[in-house]
């Protein structure tokens, strides 16, 4: 019985996404919006236009992402510190350029997220 436990917590294990430490620099967005506008080719949160939006999404407990210079984003993970109460601590942030500090999981889907611990504003 052991092995059968031990052998499934390794499948386990294999079969889940990496996780490591990082600090990720970015543009705050609410995620569902920024999909949208990417999509027609405007990016207006990441102009910095757009906070009302951006900030009313949050605020509504809307999904929250940071997108890097390259292009990368990162969805901020809804358990985090950060992201409580309805992204209280990130509201005031959107469309800012921030440094998030977490665990980062790189899924088998290429999709990225953050369990944001600290949040540092960026010049």
């Amino acid at each position: 019985m052991r092995h059968v436990f031990a052998v499934a917590l390794g499948l386990l294990l294999v079969s889940t996404a990496s996780t490591f430490a990082a600090e990720v620099t970015g543009v705050l967005v609410d995620e569902a919006c920024y999909i949208k506008e990417k999509a027609a080719g405007t990016n207006s949160q990441l102009k910095g236009e757009d906070v009302a939006c951006a900030q009313s999404c949050a605020k509504n407990g809307g999904s929250v992402a940071l997108v890097t210079e390259k292009g990368d984003v990162y969805q901020v993970m809804a358990m985090g510190a950060l992201s409580g109460e309805k992204n209280a601590k990130l509201v005031p942030h959107m469309t800012h350029k921030v440094v998030l500090t977490g665990d980062v999981v790189d899924g088998k889907d290429g999709k990225k997220m953050i369990h944001a611990t600290a949040l540092k504003m960026v010049k």
